[in-house]
Formats: C-alpha cells, structure tokens, sequence
C-alpha cells in the first residue's frame, strides 16, 4: 500500500483519482479549501496553501498532486493586476508552497511521484487566456526544473488537460450549444472527462511510469499538437 496527498482534494479530477488509487488498496489524504471529506482516509480543511495553514502530516508520502487551478478568461485590456495574480497565486504559488510543505515526507517516501496540472492554453495560444496562460505556464516550468532538481529521488510530472466537463467549466457547458462548440473545436469532437485526467495522473504517480520525469503529459483530445480542420 502507497500513501498519497492531494491538495484540491474536492474537485472532481482530484475525487475520480483518488477512487483509483483507492480501488488499488493506496491511502489517499485530502486537502481542501473546501470541506468534502466522503471518500477520503484523512481529510484537512485549509483557508489557503499557505505554508503556515498547512496541517502537519506523519509519516512518509508515496506521492502528492497539487489540483487547484482557474478559469479566468478575460479580453487582456480588461484583465487586472490582481487578476494576474490571484491567478498565479491559486496555479502556480500554490503548487510550490504544498510542495515545500511536504518535501519532507515526500523524501522518505518509496519512489515518489509529484504531479502537477497545466492547461493546453500554456503552449497553444488562446484569446482572452493571457493570465492563466502564464500562470499554467509557469508550473510547467516548475515540473521540468523541480524534476532536475528532485533526481532521481522524486520524480515531477505534470498534466495538461484541454476543457474539461468539471464544476470549474460548467460556464463553458452550460447549454448545448456551448458543449457542441467546445466538441467541435476539439480534433477528437469531445469534451474531456474527469475519469480520463485522472487516468493520467494515476499513471504518474504508479510504478509503469518509473522512468518517466520532467514531462508535461497532455491529455487534450489533440488540442496542443493537431490542427482541427
């Protein structure tokens, strides 16, 4: 049995792979500015990521994914500072206070595993994603630098979905006219499921992905690399 940590632990993502985990006998431990505890072996509710309002957590860790992200899409002559910021605070400052957190546990663990999750907007140029474009992009950078950094101790990957039928979407999906134009700018004509990022990270975390680190897995439908006719 493994032991794992995940911050955002109430998203849906976050719910789906810990079902996973947990369906293949592994502990999985919460975090969440939210309080949703069902499924969880141990649950902690937080105000924020920051270091100080972090719960101390015994023993070893196997594995820690860091779930947390936005949707703030915004023409760029309306987007302010603050929204710049509160997205790379949420995306990317976040990532790197859990991180610092449970490094430590993350040490003593047996071949552990970080994941972190990116967007498709962070390499493929979007209108009106210009804040979370960047904020996505530097915890992409953060993966390749921390997985240098880390081996060949801990390794660090990341996912990068494209939209995805979650609450954090909903906006985008919410009539079928909204569903069509999304399945419809996607090469494979669908929208992504929570199940099938959480596959994703599963094999990240688990040993058939041992000699994998440093990489930015995109689970889009084509979106990063395919031009959709």
């Amino acid at each position: 049995m493994k032991r794992y940590l995940f911050a955002g632990a109430s998203s849906q993502i976050a719910i789906a792979t810990a079902q996973l985990l947990q369906a293949q006998g592994h502990e999985v431990i919460g975090i969440s500015r939210q309080a949703d505890a069902s499924i969880y072996d141990a649950f902690y509710t937080v105000e924020n990521y920051e270091q100080a309002n972090l719960p101390q957590i015994e023993g070893e860790l196997d594995g820690l994914v860091y779930f947390p992200g936005t949707i703030n899409l915004k023409p760029f002559h309306r987007l302010s500072t603050t929204d710049f910021l509160q997205d790379y605070s949420v995306n990317s400052l976040g990532a790197v206070e859990v991180t610092q957190a449970y490094l430590p546990n993350l040490k003593n663990g047996s071949t552990p595993s970080i994941v972190y999750l990116s967007s498709v907007a962070a390499t493929v140029g979007m209108p009106f994603h210009a804040s979370i474009a960047m904020a996505k992009g530097a915890i992409e950078a953060l993966t390749r630098s921390l997985a240098a950094e880390f081996a060949p101790k801990i390794r660090v990957n990341c996912v990068a979905p494209s939209l995805t039928d979650t609450p954090l979407g909903s906006k985008f999906l919410s009539t079928p006219e909204k569903v069509e134009a999304s399945q419809n700018r996607n090469p494979m004509k669908k929208v992504g499921e929570p199940i099938e990022i959480a596959s994703a990270i599963n094999f990240l975390l688990s040993p058939e992905s041992a000699w994998i680190t440093g990489q930015i897995l995109n689970v889009d439908g084509g979106m990063n690399t395919l031009k959709n006719s």
